[in-house]
């Protein structure tokens, strides 16, 4: 059975289907099976992201609606044949889908994965109770300004709400020039105020999509490596540049 993750985040724009499509491939690129469902239903681009859209030829509606079963409509990663993707659909659609439907094609599904990771809608509207519903674990994704913060911390006090055992805190577009000369609030400090444990931190970079993981040299690529070792419990190192100080760990405890 998989480990079910549902990533989320407080509001659009901070990155969440990107941190979503990469930590996909850097699991993937572990030899994990990975499948990846997008429960941005109208608004999705997880298949964006994954440069995936030309393949696609079912979405999770012909599912839904029982005109194929899950496994036909999952679209394969080009580098990783391991990472799946169920496509969601672009149309407005999203009362069709009710949780507990979308709950039975995610136990399907994790059945045959590692992991089942769920890129919710952004916010707490449109969707986000089918997307957690259907997970056991939770990633909240935000960058260091202040309304993303605000925003995220509200959308992770409503997970306890769920059934979710597990809630561990991204921050992304982190600019370490500035945390450097405390210009900026540094991930760590992140968690701190919102009482959520960091699990991985990621750098402002210009590249974006699947990019960010191609090869192994990029600061990127290394953020993301670090965040899939501490999600599969094989560290609890945070990544932060070379800058004399190397990898710092800020929490002993193993999020699983």
């Amino acid at each position: 059975m998989a480990r079910t993750i549902v990533v989320v985040s407080g509001k659009g724009g901070v990155g969440k289907t990107t941190v979503t499509a990469n930590l996909g491939r850097a699991l993937a690129a572990r030899g994990r099976r990975v499948t990846l469902v997008d429960a941005d239903i109208g608004l999705n681009n997880l298949d964006v992201a994954l440069d995936l859209e030309d393949r696609v030829v079912y979405d999770i509606l012909d599912v839904a609606d029982g005109r194929i079963e899950p496994a036909e409509a999952l679209v394969s990663d080009k580098d990783y044949p391991d990472l799946k993707l169920l496509p969601s659909v672009k149309c407005g659609v999203s009362d069709k889908i009710k949780a507990a439907r979308f709950a039975a094609i995610a136990s399907v599904l994790n059945m045959t994965s590692d992991y089942l990771i769920i890129d919710a809608p952004a916010g707490v509207e449109n969707g986000f109770h089918r997307a957690v519903c259907a997970a056991k674990e939770a990633l909240v994704i935000t960058t260091p300004h202040l309304s993303a913060v605000k925003d995220a911390d509200r959308t992770a006090r409503l997970l306890y709400t769920y059934d979710v055992k597990s809630v561990g805190l991204v921050v992304n577009r982190v600019r370490y020039d500035l945390t450097d000369r405390g210009e900026a609030v540094a991930p760590e400090k992140i968690a701190e105020l919102m009482r959520l444990k960091l699990v991985g931190a990621l750098p402002e970079s210009d590249v974006i999509g699947i990019n960010a993981v191609c090869g192994e040299k990029g600061e990127s690529a290394k953020a993301y490596a670090c965040l899939a070792d501490f999600i599969e419990g094989k560290s609890d190192k945070i990544y932060s540049p070379d800058t004399g100080r190397g990898l710092f760990s800020l929490f002993k405890r193993r999020w699983q």
